[in-house]
């Protein structure tokens, strides 16, 4: 055994994870109350049955839209009534006890109705009423403002079916991906890649309606240049922790990766200081005003591309199997996995939906063991029991139908 593997153990054997969920009126599940072990949590069921849901439920314990990024209000369970019209509950909620090291926590969010002058997220119910509301969060009995907070408690990674074409198609899936990676070694990340959006959505509206002025354009590009660069700083220092760990400890079985980012703002900063990075990025962003107004793009933090290599043939991993992409993702779940539990001394909860899909057999059960050793708690989703045979003494099995616990 490496020193690094007997570290890993040694740390691990301070639990951390979920150990209770209830869920009300989320999906479709309109109560549900799971007891869980910090352990492999096998969940199994028909496609539909709400499988995917428990997961789901789980990421909006962490900062962030889940791992779906759904609209708040289409989570709400859809109940029939008595005149068998199909009508939307009025919110959800989603609450946990949490056990991290030898600390208990209780976590809660929810959706509730607001006033107008409370929040400016709203949906339109269709019958020309505007019905306001927002996601509140509390933490051991207290309310808090900013999802960030979550991040002290509890840190979760996964993986879904829609990511097994992360490598294909435009970056914004994949830079999301890396920045949920970055959250569990700077909590702080949340934070300012919420506040550059929304500065960035009002930066581009303001331009597009002709309707700002010299003085709060330069205000607003100031800050985002300000939060870009302190994002753009925490990518690279993730994506080198990574690939210097990749380097040092290589899987097995998985294939080594190496790691690239191909962003503006993040290549400056590898030959010039973060101050004169900022002040290229204000000069950067008063240029670009002019695109905005005949509708072109915006070149920044915003268009990072998150760039990954099979190491061993030198291929982007967009040009490899699908087999190839999926053992690649799983390699840098398990590199990200280890590095946080060595740096933070606690392990993250894997929220596997479908991993095994693409994986052959031995990569399969390799997976598996890896959990297993590592002594974490994994919520695995899955249509096959089956394939979980390898974790039959040590796992926690939940069967799933129609949005009920089958025991």
């Amino acid at each position: 055994m490496s020193a690094i593997n007997a570290k890993l153990q040694e740390i691990t054997t301070e639990k951390s994870g979920v150990t209770r969920l209830t869920l009300t009126d989320f999906r479709n599940y309109e109560k549900l109350r799971i007891n869980a072990k910090i352990a492999p949590i096998v969940i199994t069921g028909a496609n539909g049955s709400g499988k995917t849901n428990i997961l789901e439920a789980i990421s909006f314990l962490t900062p962030g839209r889940g791992l779906r990024s759904a609209k708040l209000s289409d989570i709400k369970r859809i109940r029939e009534t008595e005149n068998a019209i199909d009508m939307a509950c009025e919110g959800w909620s989603v609450a946990a006890d949490i056990l991290r090291g030898n600390e208990e926590h209780k976590i809660g969010t929810a959706l509730q109705k607001v006033n107008k002058a409370e929040t400016s997220e709203y949906f339109n119910t269709g019958d020309d009423m505007r019905v306001y509301e927002r996601r509140i969060i509390q933490i051991n009995g207290q309310k808090v403002n900013q999802q960030a907070e979550l991040g002290k408690y509890i840190s979760a990674i996964w993986v879904t079916p829609q990511m097994d074409r992360l490598f294909l198609g435009g970056p914004q899936p994949r830079r999301s991906f890396l920045d949920r990676l970055v959250y569990a070694f700077d909590i702080e990340h949340a934070k300012r890649t919420a506040n550059f959006e929304h500065l960035y959505r009002q930066w581009f509206q303001m331009l597009k309606n002709g309707l700002a002025d010299k003085y709060w354009l330069q205000s607003v590009e100031a800050e985002m240049a300000a939060l870009g660069v302190a994002i753009a700083a925490a990518r690279r220092e993730l994506i080198a922790r990574l690939n210097t760990f990749i380097l040092h400890e290589p899987d097995d079985v998985f294939p080594d990766v190496r790691l690239e980012l191909d962003g503006l703002i993040e290549k400056m900063l590898d030959s010039e200081s973060a101050l004169t990075t900022e002040d290229f990025y204000v000069e950067h962003l008063a240029k670009q005003r002019s695109f905005v107004r005949q509708n072109e793009s915006v070149d920044g933090i915003n268009r990072t591309d998150f760039k990954v290599f099979y190491k061993k043939k030198n291929m982007p991993a967009e040009l490899c199997s699908t087999g190839e992409q999926k053992a690649l993702l799983v390699s840098i779940i398990l590199a990200q996995t280890k590095c946080q539990i060595l740096d933070k001394g606690f392990a993250p909860i894997l929220l596997l939906d479908e991993v095994t899909t693409h994986l052959d057999d031995i990569k399969r059960d390799a997976l598996l063991e890896k959990i297993r050793q590592l002594n974490l708690q994994a919520w695995i989703t899955s249509t096959e029991a089956q394939n979980f045979s390898l974790l039959q003494n040590d796992a926690q099995f939940l069967q799933v139908d129609n949005g009920k616990i089958i025991f």
